[in-house]
Order: structure tokens, then sequence, then C-alpha cells
């Protein structure tokens, strides 16, 4: 189910969902009302969240994580945090993860970095939600370039079954 406001709003996300966009295709055949929201190019989270007119906490990224050989999760982390690597850890209850190269996680995933979501995945991998995302429409990547997920944070959650925790911790500006 797609709705639409706001100029940034395809009004049609029909013509980027099917084998065009496995991303799209996954949240409509999920049932969860979404948005796609396209825009240009972007070089940061900042950009990210102006072009998509979110703050950056809601441009949800999507990370990678190498739990052990050929077995990954994906993290979701608010834009303005980054992994808590023991919380993470702790959570798993492993003693090392690793996030994987470019190539790699394209491979886990079908889908290049600034691009990955858990929707459309080529493998299904679980997710972990850190808690701060809830109570919020977020933006996720929305498989290619340029277009991102604007979802309820709670709905995406529930559809992926998502574990959702503390696995964060505050940005330290450089």
């Amino acid at each position: 189910m797609s709705s639409n406001s706001g100029p940034e709003s395809t009004p049609d996300a029909a013509g980027l969902a099917g084998a065009e966009n496995p991303a799209v295709a996954a949240v409509e055949g999920s049932g969860i009302a979404f948005r796609v929201v396209e825009h240009g190019p972007v070089r940061s989270l900042a950009e990210a969240a102006a072009a998509r007119g979110v703050a950056v906490p809601d441009v949800v990224k999507t990370i990678v994580v190498r739990v052990g050989d050929g077995d990954y999760r994906f993290v979701l982390v608010p834009g303005d945090r980054v992994i808590s690597w023991p919380k993470l850890r702790g959570l798993l209850g492993v003693n090392r993860l690793s996030m994987p190269d470019a190539a790699t996680a394209r491979d886990a995933t079908g889908y290049e970095r600034g691009t990955i979501t858990p929707f459309g995945s080529t493998t299904a991998w679980p997710v972990i939600a850190d808690e701060r995302i809830l109570g919020r429409e977020i933006t996720l990547g929305g498989g290619r370039h340029g277009v991102a997920l604007a979802v309820d944070a709670g709905a995406v959650v529930g559809v992926l079954g998502a574990t959702v925790a503390d696995v964060s911790d505050a940005e330290v500006p450089s």
C-alpha cells in the first residue's frame, strides 16, 4: 500500500516496483503503509535528511554486520547514532562481529551500500532495530540510489520480526 504526500513522493510507487526494484516490491507486498521518496545524489546523512524532508535521526541506516562465516544481520540505527559494538555483541552472545566490505555486503543483500534495506534483500537476514527508531516515521534505503522508503518504524519492526534493543551510541562529532 503506498500513499503519497509532498512533492518528494512519487505519484506511482508501482513504477519503481517489481523486478526493477525489489525493495519497493517487498515493502508493497508486506501490506504496510509507505511512501517512496525520490531525491538526487547526496553525500552525507545531513544531505539525505534535507533531501527527504526529515530530521537526521529519521534517516535510519541499515548496516550489514557479519556474525559468522556467511551469517549476517541487518542493524537499523538512527542517522545520528552509531552501532555500539559491545552492546550488539552482548545481545547476540558473540565475541566478534565485523562489517563486510562493499562487495561482500552486496553479495549478501543484493544491494549496494547506500541503498541497503531489509526489504527485498536476496536473503532475509534477521533484523535488529535500535530502540530509538520506534514511535515515528523513518526513512530507509530504497534499493536504489536516490530512492528512500518512508515508513512507520513500528510497522517495520512488526513486519520484519525485528529484535528491538539498545544497540547504539551517540555519534561523536569529529
